[in-house]
């Protein structure tokens, strides 16, 4: 009978060869080893291996650099080309994968004068929010909405919906999506030819016929705490917000509303953009916030496993995001990896700072995934939310 010491020494002879052996038929058949050999080689550390995947990374991406590359696209790709022009904020830690943060896809659109795309349909989940111009364009299932800057317009998974500029000046807009998600869940899918039915007969269209009037969302909606009772609120899958379109003006003057206030150490004075009808997010996917700057105003550091995307509105200051420094103004883009340290600081002693933020958070929520902490002015941390 062998002894412990006669299968040390078995073992060990050309144990090095044996596994490189190992490893490489495990390779051929699209396995991997999970055992930690020397825990000091990163080749065969467990943990390391199990949480190997590519990884966004804090990042900023100028509008300074954004918008002359929109009006040279606009000049050389034309609807004819292509019904689609817009610039994709790919995050290098992800590349070449196009996604801002691991969940989330930002993409910046400028619409010649008078241009108009055909309707489209996904499975994705979208967010436009207007930058330049009064006279932006998105028609959501019949409701025609024509926005401004800081209006941010829902086009929901399953909605039809086409989008342009009814002005007669170039205008920009930024589109925030799910679609990164959704394709991890196998569950991005595309329709371009829109129907309506005519005289009993299904025909394809270039535009929507109007449903409702251009103020339905506001006018129905735009009233903290009343619902009109005789309305159909069930629009669409009936998992998103039924209100399309949440102008900046009344996001504006909720904010200036609570100026006063203490607020939040980690957060100043933030909103955030619900379903009116049962006070949920906007979408199972996304949540948005408006934010409050005060003059001079810095948040404490907080951390989160949410991802967000944060476009200022007005003012300038800078984020710290993972020890990195990003000096910002309006309309240019900060990728925020969930994980990471943040805060920001209002860089004005005189006037306000407006951001914008997207956040994955209502995934990780529903999943019981989410965690927040945040940093007192000691430096203690301590859980939030």
């Amino acid at each position: 009978m062998a002894t412990s010491t006669d299968d040390t020494m078995k073992r060990g002879a050309n144990r090095e060869a044996r596994l490189d052996a190992v490893y490489e038929k495990l390779d051929s058949l699209d396995m991997a080893p999970y055992w930690a050999v020397n825990p000091n080689e990163s080749q065969n550390d467990e943990d390391g291996q199990v949480l190997k995947g590519r990884k966004a990374v804090p990042f900023m991406w100028k509008y300074s650099d954004i918008e002359p590359l929109l009006y040279e696209a606009a000049e050389l790709v034309t609807m004819d080309d292509s019904e689609r022009r817009s610039i994709v904020l790919v995050n290098p830690g992800l590349a070449p994968v196009r996604a801002t943060v691991s969940t989330l896809y930002t993409a910046f659109r400028l619409n010649d004068p008078r241009e108009i795309m055909p309707p489209h349909s996904h499975s994705i989940n979208a967010v436009r929010i207007g930058l330049t111009g009064s006279q932006n364009f998105t028609g959501v299932e019949g409701e025609a909405i024509t926005f401004g800057p800081g209006d941010v317009v829902l086009t929901p998974a399953g909605a039809w919906h086409n989008h342009g500029n009814h002005g007669d000046d170039f205008a920009v807009n930024v589109s925030i999506l799910d679609l990164p998600l959704t394709e991890v869940l196998n569950a991005a899918s595309f329709e371009h030819d829109y129907k309506e039915e005519v005289d009993g007969q299904l025909v394809s269209r270039r535009e929507q016929t109007q449903r409702y009037s251009d103020d339905h969302s506001h006018k129905t909606y735009g009233y903290g705490g009343l619902r009109p009772r005789f309305l159909d609120h069930n629009r669409g899958t009936g998992v998103h917000s039924p209100m399309y379109v949440y102008r900046w003006e009344r996001t504006l003057e909720m904010l200036e509303s609570f100026r006063e206030h203490d607020g939040s150490p980690w957060d100043a004075i933030q909103v955030e953009y619900t379903d009116p009808v049962n006070g949920r997010t906007a979408y199972p996917t996304m949540t948005f916030f408006g934010q409050l700057l005060r003059p001079s105003e810095h948040t404490l550091a907080q951390q989160q496993n949410a991802s967000q995307v944060v476009i200022p509105f007005h003012g300038n200051g800078h984020s710290i995001v993972g020890g990195k420094r990003f000096d910002w103004v309006p309309y240019d883009a900060i990728a925020i990896p969930g994980g990471e340290w943040y805060e920001h600081v209002n860089g004005s002693d005189k006037n306000d700072g407006m951001l914008f933020a997207a956040s994955d958070e209502p995934v990780l929520k529903a999943l019981g995934f989410y965690q927040r902490q945040g940093k007192t002015e000691s430096g203690e941390i301590v859980l939030l939310d």
